[in-house]
């Protein structure tokens, strides 16, 4: 919980940007795969995001959990 939650939050509010600026139609070579769409392309923006989000969130974590050794 550590990791995914903060990365689904973060996730939402990067939708939620970066949809509010961009048309998911624009993309005509995205629309072609998603069938054209919008809540198509909204679910796999999030997916995408918060697969990066936690990447990123894991990451912090596994390096503010790891204990340094002094040589």
């Amino acid at each position: 919980m550590q990791v995914l939650w903060p990365a689904f939050v973060g996730a939402i509010v990067a939708v939620g940007l970066l949809f509010s600026l961009i048309d998911p139609h624009q993309f005509t070579g995205f629309s072609i795969y998603l069938g054209g769409s919008r809540e198509a392309a909204y679910t796999v923006g999030f997916l995408f995001l918060w697969a990066v989000f936690s990447f990123a969130c894991a990451l912090t974590w596994f390096l503010a959990n790891t204990e340094r050794r002094d040589t």
